[in-house]
Formats: C-alpha cells, sequence, structure tokens
C-alpha cells in the first residue's frame, strides 16, 4: 500500500492531474471574485487547504522525479534548476503568506506618525467584571476571513472564563456593506432614527428603545439613562435630549441656532443638526413602532458601507447578541455591551500597528497633465525617517520605494486634497528575498532549456531539421481562404448630400497645402495631452463616422469646412449608425438601411433631443443590454459632432501664466484672467482665420489666412513652450495619421500571405524551380511589411513617450508584430508556416481595428509609466505570437489528418509531424516567455506596491495558461497521452486561455489591470462558432488518423 502510495506520488500521472486541478481551480476562483467578492474567492480557493496541498503535491511530485529522471546528470541541468526554482517559489510564497504583514499609512503634511492599518481583520473583545470586589480584565483577538456567501466556512466559537463566569462567543452571520433597514410596524419596538456624520459621509442608525449603542466613539441611548452618554427620552411633551458636553443646535429651516449645556435636559428639536464635541447628528422624526432589519448594499458600488458581524456571547445562563460593524482597512467601531455582570467592548475590523520607527511628511507634491484638474502624470511624498538612532530625508513615489529596517513603503494614494499622502507598507523582508531567489533561478533554467544543446527543446529542433521538406498539404490551408472581412468603413451615398452641400463644400475643397499647415497646429485635449490639429481631426472623423476621410476629404479639410460652414455641416450624413438596430432607426425616423445620418436628424423642429429618454435609460442601466450600449454609442457621436460644429474642443490657446499650463478654447476665455491683447487675440483669431480661408475660396489667395494661423502658433510657442512637443514629433504624429500603417498592413499581410500560399502549393505538387525566384519575392514583400510593422511599433513609442503596448489597441498591434516575429524565426524552412503566421498576424491586426477598440494615441496613467511595464508586459505580450502560431499549426495538423489515406498517408504524415514539432518548439518558446513575463510582472507589483501576487485575475489567467501549456508540453511523459492527434488538438483548445487572460479579464472580470482601456463586449458569436467547428475538424481528423497511423504502426 505504502510503495503503491509513493509510485503515485512520484507519477507523471500525478503530476498531469496536478496542473489541471490547479489551473481549473484558479479558473473557478476568479470567477466567484467578480460574483461575491475577493474574500470569498480567498476562503473557498486561495487559503482553502486543499489548495496549499495541492502546491505541497507538486513539490513532493518535483522531488520525487529528480531520481526517476535522473535530473542531477549535467545535460539535465536545466531542467533541474526550472523544478528547483519552482519550489524554491513555493516555500517563499508560504513565508510570505503566514509570516508576511501588510497596511496602509496615511500622513498629513507636517504630521508625523508610526501606525500603520493592517490589510487584515480581526475580532477584539474586552472583557471586564463590574462587581466592586473582583477587578478583572481579559482582552481576546482573533484574526477573521469572512464572506457573506461562504456563511458554513464563517463559523468559530470562542470559549473563556472570567470571574468564575463561563464565556461563549459564537458566530451568528456576516453581512457585507450592511446597512440598517426600518420597517413599521405597530406592535414593533420603538425606534429612533439617528443620522450620523461618519467620516463625511451620513449613515442613518435606529436606537431601540431601553437600548445604549456606541456609534462613531460615542454611547447613545434612548428611554435608558447612561452615564457618559448622548441620552434621549421620549416624554408627554415630546423627544428630550441629555448631553455629557455642551453642544451647539443649528436648525435647518432657518438661520436660527443656539447653545445647550452639559447635565441638563433640553427640548429636543427635530430636522435640527447637532454638534457635540465631534459628534454630529440629526433626528428626522418622532420614534416610531418597527422592526430593523440588516440588509447587505453590496450591490451598490457608488455606497460602500461597514460589513456587520453578529455574534452571540453568552455568560454562563444569560445569553444576548450583539452587532459590530467594520471593514477591512478600517479601525473597528466597539460596540458597548452588559451581560450578566460583566461589561463587553466588542470591534470587528482592521487592527491599529506600530512601526519601531516615525514617518514624517515634509510635502506631498502631485503632477498633473498639462491643462487638467484631475488626470495625475505623478505624485511622490517627501518624507523624513525618524529613529532613536538616525533620521534622514526620502522622497517615495511610484517605483521609488523606501526600505527601513524590513518595512517598504509605497506610494499608493493621497489625500482628495492634495495635502496628505498614503502609503502601502510591506514587512516581509524574508518571503520576498526566498521568493526573488527562486524567480532569478527560474529564469536562468528556462533560457538554459531554450540555449542549451543538450535541452529537449534543442533534440526537438535537431529532429525536425532531418525531416524532409513537405511534399504535400495540398487543401489543408484553404480555411484561411477568407479573410478579407475589412469592410466595416461604408462609403456614403451621395444621394443623401444636398446640391447646396456639394457645390459650397466639395467642389471648392481646403487646399491640402492650408490644410496640412492647420494639421499641425498644436491642441491639447481633454487628458492634457499635446497633439497636432491633424490627428485631433482624424479621431473626431473616424469616432463620428467610422471612416478616416469623407468624400475625398482628409480630416482637417473636413473639419476646416465645419468650422467655415457648421449650418450646412449640421445637415451632412456624417455620424455613423450600428448595422442591425431597427429600433434606433424607427425611433429617428430613417431609412432602415441607413448606415450615416445627419446631426439634423436627432432633433425635432423644436430642438427636442429624438432619443433623450432611451439615453437617459441607457446610462441609468445598472448592466446595460446592447441596445442601450447602441444608444450610448450614438449619443457620444452626436456629442462630439455637435462640439466640432461649435469648436469647443479647440483648445489651442495656452492660458498666460497658468501653472498647470492649462490651454482653453475661445468658448472658454470667460472663466480666466488674460490680459486684454490676449483676450481679443483669443477671441477673435480664429474667426479671422475662417474669414480669410472663405475669403481665399474666391480670390484664390490664402496669405491673409496662412498669417493668422502663424500668429496662433507664434501664441502657442511663447505662451505654452513647456508643454509644447518637438517639431520632430508633430511633423512624426502627422505622417503616422497620414500613412496608417497598422491599417493597411492588414490588408497587405492578406496578399502576401495568399500569394505565399498559393506559389509554396505549387511549388510543393511541381517542384518546379521557376517558382524559386518568386517566391523569394513574395518572401521579402513579407520582410518588408514586417519591417514597416516595426517601424510604425517605433514611431507610435516615439510619438508617445511610452512604451508601445500600453491599451488594447496598442497590445493587439504588438501581438500581431510578436507573431510575424515568431513566424519569421520558425519558418524560414517552411513557407507554408510563414504564410500562415502572414494570415495571423493580419487577422490580429484586423481584431485591432474592430469598433471597439480606440486607435488614439493616450497618457499614461501613473502606475503605468515604469520601466518594470516595458519589460513585464513586452515579454508577456510577446508570448502570444508563438501560442498563436502553435494555435494555427495545430489545427493545420488536425486538417491534414482528415486527409490521411491508404495512397498518401506515409507522406502526409511526413508533414504531419513537421507541423507537431514546430508546435511543440512554438509552444515551448511561448511558454517560457509567458511565464519569465508573468513572474516579472509579480517583481514589477513588489517594486510598485508592495505586494508581488495578489491572485488578481489578469495574473492568475496567466498563470493557469502557464499551468495549460505546461501540462501539454509534459504530456509526452504521460504514456496514455502520447499522441500526434492529441496534442495538436490541445495547442488549438488551450489558446482559448490565451484569449481569456487578454480579452475576458480586460472586458469581463474586474481587477487591479481595470486601467486597460475598451468597452465591455459582449462575447462574439464566432467563439461558439470557432468551438463548434474544432470539434468537428478534431473528431473526423481523429477517425482518420486511429484508421491510418495506427495501421502503420507510427503512433
Amino acid at each position: 500500500m505504502l510503495n503503491t502510495l509513493i509510485t503515485y506520488l512520484k507519477s507523471t500521472r500525478l503530476m498531469g492531474v496536478l496542473f489541471l486541478a490547479f489551473a481549473t481551480a484558479m479558473g473557478i476562483g476568479t470567477f466567484i471574485e467578480n460574483k461575491h467578492g475577493t474574500n470569498a474567492a480567498r476562503i473557498l480557493i486561495y487559503e482553502a487547504w486543499w489548495f496549499e496541498a495541492i502546491l505541497m503535491l507538486f513539490v513532493v511530485n518535483f522531488v520525487a522525479n529528480i531520481k526517476v529522471y535522473r535530473l542531477s546528470r549535467k545535460s539535465k541541468w536545466p531542467v533541474l534548476t526550472i523544478h528547483l526554482a519552482l519550489v524554491v517559489i513555493i516555500v517563499g510564497a508560504t513565508i510570505t503568506r503566514y509570516t508576511g504583514t501588510e497596511g496602509l499609512m496615511s500622513i498629513r503634511e507636517q504630521a508625523v506618525s508610526d501606525e500603520i492599518i493592517s490589510d487584515e481583520t480581526q475580532l477584539k473583545v474586552i472583557i471586564e467584571a463590574l462587581s466592586d470586589s473582583v477587578k478583572e480584565r481579559q482582552i481576546i483577538e482573533k484574526s477573521l476571513l469572512l464572506s457573506q456567501y461562504t456563511q458554513r466556512h464563517n463559523d468559530f466559537s470562542i470559549h473563556t472564563d472570567l470571574a468564575n463566569k463561563e464565556i461563549q462567543i459564537d458566530y451568528a452571520d456576516f453581512i457585507s456593506s450592511a446597512s440598517e433597514v426600518f420597517q413599521a410596524n405597530n406592535s414593533g419596538y420603538l425606534f429612533l432614527k439617528l443620522v450620523l456624520l461618519v467620516e463625511a459621509e451620513r449613515q442613518d442608525f435606529y436606537l431601540k428603545e431601553g437600548e445604549a449603542r456606541l456609534l462613531n466613539g460615542r454611547t447613545y441611548s434612548f428611554n435608558k439613562p447612561t452615564e457618559n452618554a448622548i441620552n434621549f427620552e421620549l416624554t408627554g411633551d415630546g423627544l428630550v435630549i441629555t448631553a455629557p458636553l455642551d453642544g451647539f443646535v443649528s436648525q435647518m429651516t432657518s438661520d436660527d441656532s443656539y447653545e445647550i449645556h452639559k447635565g441638563t435636559k433640553n427640548e429636543f428639536r427635530l430636522k435640527s443638526f447637532y454638534t457635540i464635541e465631534e459628534q454630529q447628528f440629526v433626528v428626522p422624526e418622532l420614534p416610531q413602532r418597527g422592526e430593523v432589519s440588516l440588509e447587505s448594499n453590496s450591490g451598490n458600488m457608488n455606497e460602500v458601507l461597514d460589513d456587520a458581524l453578529i455574534l452571540n456571547v453568552k455568560i454562563d445562563s444569560v445569553q444576548k447578541e450583539i452587532i459590530v460593524f467594520g471593514s477591512e482597512k478600517k479601525i473597528g467601531k466597539p460596540e458597548l455591551v452588559i451581560i450578566n455582570g460583566m461589561q463587553l467592548t466588542v470591534s470587528y475590523g482592521s487592527e491599529m500597528l506600530k512601526l519601531p520607527f516615525k514617518l514624517g511628511l515634509k510635502d506631498f507634491r502631485a503632477e498633473k497633465y498639462p491643462g487638467t484638474t484631475n488626470s495625475y502624470s505623478a505624485f511622490e511624498s517627501e518624507i523624513v525617517v525618524i529613529d532613536d538612532q538616525s533620521s534622514f530625508d526620502y522622497d517615495i513615489f511610484m517605483n521609488h520605494v523606501l526600505d527601513y529596517k524590513g518595512y517598504r513603503f509605497f506610494q499608493a494614494s493621497f489625500h482628495p486634497d492634495e495635502k496628505g499622502t498614503i502609503l502601502s507598507v510591506n514587512h516581509d523582508f524574508y518571503g520576498t528575498w526566498v521568493t526573488y531567489i527562486g524567480y532569478f533561478v527560474l529564469y536562468l533554467g528556462l533560457l538554459l532549456i531554450l540555449f542549451d544543446k543538450r535541452s529537449h527543446f534543442s533534440k526537438v529542433a535537431g529532429k525536425l531539421k532531418k525531416l524532409n521538406s513537405s511534399i504535400c498539404l495540398i487543401v489543408v490551408l484553404l480555411v484561411v481562404s477568407d479573410l478579407k472581412a475589412r469592410a466595416q468603413e461604408q462609403p456614403l451615398s451621395t444621394m443623401l448630400v444636398r446640391e447646396k452641400i456639394d457645390s459650397l463644400v466639395f467642389s471648392k475643397p481646403v487646399p491640402e497645402k492650408q490644410a496640412l499647415a492647420f494639421g499641425h497646429l498644436l491642441v491639447q485635449d481633454w487628458n492634457g495631452r499635446m497633439k497636432p490639429m491633424n490627428t485631433y481631426s482624424s479621431e473626431i472623423l473616424r469616432k463620428v463616422s467610422k471612416s478616416n476621410t469623407y468624400q475625398g476629404l482628409n480630416s482637417d479639410q473636413v473639419l476646416i469646412s465645419i468650422l467655415e460652414r457648421p449650418q450646412l455641416w449640421y445637415n451632412v450624413p456624417l455620424i455613423y449608425l450600428k448595422r442591425g438596430n431597427s429600433t434606433l432607426r424607427t425611433k429617428l425616423g430613417v431609412a432602415s438601411d441607413a448606415t450615416h445620418i445627419s446631426l439634423a436628424e436627432f432633433f425635432e423642429r423644436n430642438g427636442d433631443y429624438k432619443i433623450q429618454n432611451e439615453v437617459d435609460n441607457a446610462y441609468k442601466s445598472i448592466v446595460p443590454n446592447q441596445f442601450d450600449k447602441d444608444y450610448m454609442e450614438v449619443d457620444k457621436r452626436v456629442n462630439l459632432m455637435y462640439n466640432a460644429l461649435l469648436g469647443s474642443q479647440l483648445r489651442i490657446f495656452p492660458v498666460p501664466g497658468e501653472k498647470n499650463n492649462k490651454w482653453i478654447s475661445s468658448n472658454e476665455l470667460s472663466g480666466f484672467s488674460v490680459s486684454k491683447n490676449d483676450s481679443l487675440f483669443i477671441q477673435h483669431s480664429i474667426p479671422l482665420y475662417i474669414s480669410g480661408m472663405l475669403e481665399a475660396e474666391r480670390s484664390n489667395d490664402y496669405a491673409e489666412a496662412d498669417l493668422i494661423l502663424e500668429k496662433i502658433k507664434k501664441f502657442q510657442a511663447k505662451y505654452g513652450g513647456d508643454v509644447l512637443p518637438s517639431p520632430s514629433k508633430v511633423n512624426a504624429e502627422v505622417l503616422y495619421n497620414k500613412y496608417d500603417v497598422f491599417r493597411k498592413l492588414y490588408t497587405w499581410y492578406t496578399y502576401v500571405g495568399g500569394l505565399l500560399l498559393i506559389l509554396s502549393i505549387i511549388f510543393m505538387l511541381t517542384r518546379g524551380r521557376k517558382l524559386e525566384w518568386p517566391l523569394k519575392a513574395v518572401r521579402f514583400l513579407v520582410y518588408a511589411c514586417f519591417i514597416l510593422h516595426s517601424v510604425g511599433l517605433i514611431g507610435r513609442a516615439y510619438i508617445s513617450g511610452h512604451a508601445p503596448w500600453s491599451d488594447a489597441y496598442e497590445t493587439i498591434i504588438y501581438i500581431s508584430w510578436a507573431t510575424m516575429l515568431f513566424g519569421i524565426i520558425l519558418g524560414r524552412k517552411s513557407d507554408l508556416a510563414l504564410s500562415a503566421t502572414t494570415f495571423v498576424s493580419a487577422i490580429i491586426l484586423m481584431v485591432a481595428h474592430w469598433n471597439w477598440l480606440d486607435p488614439a494615441i493616450a497618457n499614461l496613467q501613473p502606475v503605468l509609466n515604469s520601466y518594470w511595464l516595458m519589460i513585464h508586459v513586452a515579454i508577456i505580450v510577446a508570448s502570444y505570437g508563438p501560442f498563436t502560431l502553435g494555435m494555427v499549426l495545430g489545427l493545420l495538423s488536425l486538417i491534414l489528418m482528415i486527409f490521411l489515406k491508404q495512397s498518401n498517408s506515409k507522406d502526409l504524415i511526413v508533414n504531419i509531424k513537421k507541423l507537431v514539432l514546430t508546435t511543440e518548439l512554438s509552444l515551448t518558446v511561448g511558454l517560457v516567455m509567458l511565464t519569465i513575463g508573468n513572474f516579472l510582472g509579480g517583481q514589477w507589483a513588489n517594486e510598485s506596491w508592495g505586494r508581488y501576487w495578489a491572485w488578481d485575475p489578469k495574473e492568475t489567467w496567466a498563470l493557469i495558461s502557464i499551468m495549460l501549456y505546461a501540462f501539454i508540453i509534459h504530456m509526452r511523459l504521460i504514456p496514455k497521452l502520447r499522441s500526434e492527434w492529441l496534442f495538436s488538438l490541445v495547442s488549438v483548445i488551450a489558446f482559448y486561455s490565451i484569449l481569456m487572460t487578454y480579452f475576458g479579464v480586460n472586458f469581463y472580470l474586474s481587477g487591479l489591470h481595470s486601467y486597460a482601456k475598451g468597452d465591455n463586449i459582449v462575447t462574439p458569436d464566432f467563439v461558439y462558432y470557432s468551438l463548434l467547428f474544432i470539434g468537428v475538424v478534431s473528431f473526423w481528423a481523429y477517425l482518420k488518423y486511429k484508421k491510418y497511423w495506427f495501421k502503420l504502426g507510427l503512433s
């Protein structure tokens, strides 16, 4: 029995089960967290005993297999290094899990503090005997992790004794974000409603007759006189208040106010604002009979309340229910009760921890993007460390951490008035360094398996070189035939354009020279980014019409024409309507097939907005459906067009002397103090420029308009020089917009990929040497497209000033680039693989230009403005390239198996083996990169906010992908799973975890990565169709594989 257990513990079957169990549990955990909160996921999954048992079994399995696979041999050192590194990482994580502490430290400017609020919650009970003869006191503290959705796991019981009395405290219930709800009932108890101002927020409480409650640090009672309490008493004449301190009363219905004196009974006035020391409260109505219950308010994200912990306390034979309120990262509010001669002070919440030194805040600085009020580019704290031994100054900001005496301090947030800082504090010296050592050893081992000539990776590459060139892949790639699904830009029908508009706008367009000069004018957007007018105009036109041009006019010509003749453009059918929503078209009164309509068609003759009610309901909807989203999208386009007609977003004028470099449009001038001359210039320069342009249409002399435009540019340089981008950046951005290389590339990739596919198939069938030169020429075109792709990425990085993988659009175009890079590297000897890669890159770029991704260049949030981002995200996103290639090659292998038959089996099997080996190489490279990138992300997190792993959905799904692909790579070690068919199938299916890691987490689950941009989207239908397609193909392939592969004895 023992031998059987030992054999199983070191078996590859257990390894496979652990990989899949670990991945499945984590996947379930992300959805539990999204629906029921982080604590529920921690209780049910991440901190469950069985989950930790999986990790321990991994360690046992790793160690046991060292001897089985003789990993101590020199040739096996890379594999040994990887597995030992994983053991070290698990050990480090265990140290962190059980010894590390985290918390927050809040300090005001010129203040000093040595206290932090811990992240963990605890129950604290202070028990005191009230007998005069017995003075005993006991403190009970118990760490708790609770969730409303895990009641069975919340259960606990505390037993103790004091002054010869048995005391028992039992868990009864837990309600997250709890609020007291009163329901009137004539047979119920009498309750007094009390509205308190707690930390600048209103909170409602109900005092039961004959009860005293500790609220906001002060005891309140109703018809139960209590010493040192604010006592309310209901008499025949009304409500009376007796306070232990002097107070002040302000009547809310008038300006009257008066004082109340301590220890005296005062008539209580309803709906008046009472201030007694730090207590501020209102009683809105007379006491009423009814019942009070607690209800969860967790679904309301706009109002986060304290949680409620309900306890049953029994002292000898006397029992009472106690409710205490508190939450994570907040000090618990003590509740005072007296039971059977014992006074209990009960609180639930975070603990205040003392540091062995103090920190003082000298100054807090928050830097904003130019012209913005709440768009922060960076923030930092100038602090002083005060210790008995030494004292020194230090600046803490994002990615610049204070390390002192085992504690690490990170810039987490700040006070709303920017006069105080909030620091994240971490104390985990040993856990962090053990884990870091494991990380670095892991990186070394992963790189060694790619470059060591004795590794399995090198052996697979050697096998691939020995195989002869493919003979006949024939119809395998026909599935990639019709990829030209790019008709998202619908041309406008000229029949809808009135003759007057046609004659005035299109017959005499703005000359391209003047439009180009206008396009180089700088504008400040609402996020503070400085950009050329050309970028602004192209964004407006693209967002409003879903096109980069209109009737042959570029975006600058369109914008100038809009400024010249806003009334005419009010009637131009420029606003895009999404297909499929007939209700919207009916409401607007336009044709059912209309794709573009004018702004005028959104309004009634009296000026009423036709879809006002639908838009209001859509924005109010907690979970908007597709119709709601359509209304919201078209409303945004209407607003953009309306503002373009008014010119209200042309923030081209820097405000002289404005400390934050704010730029304004002429419409915003009234809110700023500007000299008379500057005010006149701001107010009249654009109208004069437009007047000059209109005059030039008749005289063909644009000198006056050009002169005014030049004066505007000089005004920008004079007052906004500190934030002006260099001329080279402006020129680069205008060129970037003009050539729009990424939108064109997916067409070019499709053409050259298709041509390469056709030529390679003909070459394989005919072995014609005459095709060698055409093949080389097409390969050169593929390489040329890749070079253009690279130049486009470099250009975008230069223009934006950050790495080109910082939002949804950028990461997708980067994934496409990485896919091409690995396709070129791995497909050097296979035109088929190169053509497949080119098609994949085309599809990815096509996805990047779908409606729900915005290609606009934007500023970075402070946490993203980090060199760690450049390393961590670049490696992770680049790993998607080889995974995508592996998925495509796996699918090709399955399709090829369908064409197995007696006459061609041997030839096709050679091709299948070649594809399978290439797939294994590709997946290995992807796994190495994803693993390194994900753990580098842990280091980024630790250097940015002090936690190298937080079970955030993004990092968790990346780890799930690592587990799945690690399982696939290890399948060759499990006898019953050694199969080319199965390997090809799982290489395709596993890619859905990559899709979930990127798209699913970004657009479905909530987490720390909420700064990734993009609107929530409904799961596209092609996901379901693709699963059906894979199921049919794999089943068909299995039948042929089983029939011919086994028949030839090749499996």
